[in-house]
């Protein structure tokens, strides 16, 4: 069955990162891409996302191109202004972290959308993070 994840920047780069070869460079990653469904993507880690990528602009183009075809697992996920006001409650309640309106963003979305799995490399901000009505629900980190 497959199941939803949100994707964070570090995730989403090192599922889609290849080597020389083509071969995946981070397969656990890559594997957690494939089998969600969907995968939503923030608007605000696309444009992070695209920073990274600023020297390989045939990747992120590649890379727009499959998140805006209807036919893909992916799903783009614009913010909405209650999730940028719930980014920055996050913040200033976890404000030892330094989330940023990024990470807070993925946790506002996914809070929004119940989707509690999330593909990451950052385990210390999205591990230390509790979102839902009483801050009571952590996030599944993937992989």
């Amino acid at each position: 069955m497959n199941r939803p994840i949100v994707a964070d920047t570090g995730g989403l780069l090192r599922a889609l990162a290849r080597t020389p070869e083509f071969q995946p460079s981070f397969p656990e990653y890559q594997a957690v891409l494939t089998a969600a469904s969907p995968v939503i993507v923030p608007a605000l880690v696309l444009a992070e996302v695209d920073y990274f990528l600023r020297e390989h602009r045939r990747a992120m183009r590649k890379l727009i191109a499959e998140i805006f075809d209807p036919g893909t697992r992916y799903e783009y996920e614009l913010p909405a202004p209650s999730d940028l006001v719930r980014a920055l409650e996050l913040d200033a309640k976890f404000s030892e972290l330094h989330l940023g309106l990024v990470h807070g963003t993925v946790a506002a979305v996914a809070e929004r959308r119940q989707v509690y799995r999330v593909l990451t490399t950052d385990r210390r901000d999205f591990s230390a993070i509790r979102i839902g009505p009483r801050l009571s629900r952590g996030l599944e980190l993937l992989p």
